[in-house]
């Protein structure tokens, strides 16, 4: 069979799989970062935190209650969401008229909480989670796992009905025009302050959605967060901060564009994404589908 740059094919498709693998993981977590800063204009550090939170509860659901994976993917991010929702309105929702950087360092700090809360109950070593999909299809030039194939795909299915849901239908109208507007929303008999705590809860309930589809791929750990969201903030700057169809696009793109790097040039696969994103804010400094101000 041929080979490309002298890589084989097994190897160059089985890292862009693991790129679209790592590429829904982006989408999924930025697209409920740029709903809720879209939204809210809060930046939410504790995201990652709450991605990690999705992925145990998904595993004490199992463990303690015998509901397996199927079960958690509706529970967990409702249940997480939930939390996402009494944070909001205990904490969160006391700094809307203040500078965006307390909102960030409010939720950078619950973020550290949060982690070591889980560390110190569970330790650092991990979980680990079945595989509710085992096995997979030989496609000749590359072996499919069928599981990673179904986060591909109902990650992408979430992704496009989100941005449906707030592009597309009257509620996101009233998102969107609440955003700008809040007064004359409210005015018009639309409770408003319930809208953008459930605003937060779905976005909140996104992170933990992702984090239910990573814990059968990766270990169920206190740190899973911390590592990705970094990460997943570069891809939100690279889109647009705020844009949701720029969060899915480049969520995609540059999960497949990392799967290449590591192909052939390894040595730059952790710093390929920081790099676009200089090269971005130097060119077009609101991103890639974000809207000068």
């Amino acid at each position: 069979m041929f080979e490309l740059l002298g890589v084989a094919p097994q190897a160059l498709m089985g890292q862009l799989l693991l790129g679209l693998i790592n590429g829904a993981f982006y989408a999924l977590l930025s697209l409920g970062l740029a709903v809720i800063f879209g939204l809210m204009n809060v930046i939410n550090f504790t995201h990652g935190a709450q991605y990690m939170m999705g992925a145990f509860a998904a595993w004490m659901l199992l463990q303690y209650l015998g509901i397996p994976y199927w079960g958690a993917l509706v529970l967990a991010p409702l249940i997480v969401g939930a939390i996402g929702i009494v944070i909001e309105r205990l904490l969160i929702s006391r700094l809307y008229h203040l500078d965006h950087l307390y909102g960030l360092l409010l939720t950078f700090g619950l973020a550290l909480i949060i982690e070591g809360l889980f560390r110190q109950r569970f330790g650092a070593s991990g979980q680990p989670y079945v595989n509710p999909i085992p096995g997979g299809q030989n496609l000749g030039f590359m072996f499919l796992p069928w599981y990673r194939g179904w986060v591909v795909v109902f990650s992408l299915m979430v992704c496009l009905a989100t941005w449906y849901l707030i592009e597309k239908t009257k509620l996101g109208s009233y998102l969107r025009a609440a955003t700008e507007r809040p007064d004359l929303v409210q005015a018009f008999g639309i409770d408003v302050p319930r809208m953008v705590t459930l605003t937060y809860g779905g976005g909140v309930a996104l992170a933990a959605l992702a984090g239910v589809l990573a814990a059968p791929i990766y270990t169920v750990n206190p740190t899973m967060g911390s590592n990705l969201i970094i990460v997943v903030f570069a891809v939100v700057v690279i889109g647009g901060m705020g844009s949701i169809m720029g969060s899915i696009v480049t969520g995609f793109g540059l999960g497949l564009i990392e799967g290449f790097t590591k192909v052939f040039y390894p040595e730059a696969s952790n710093t390929v994404i920081f790099v676009i994103m200089a090269i971005v804010l130097m060119v077009r400094p609101q991103g890639l589908f974000g809207t000068p101000k």
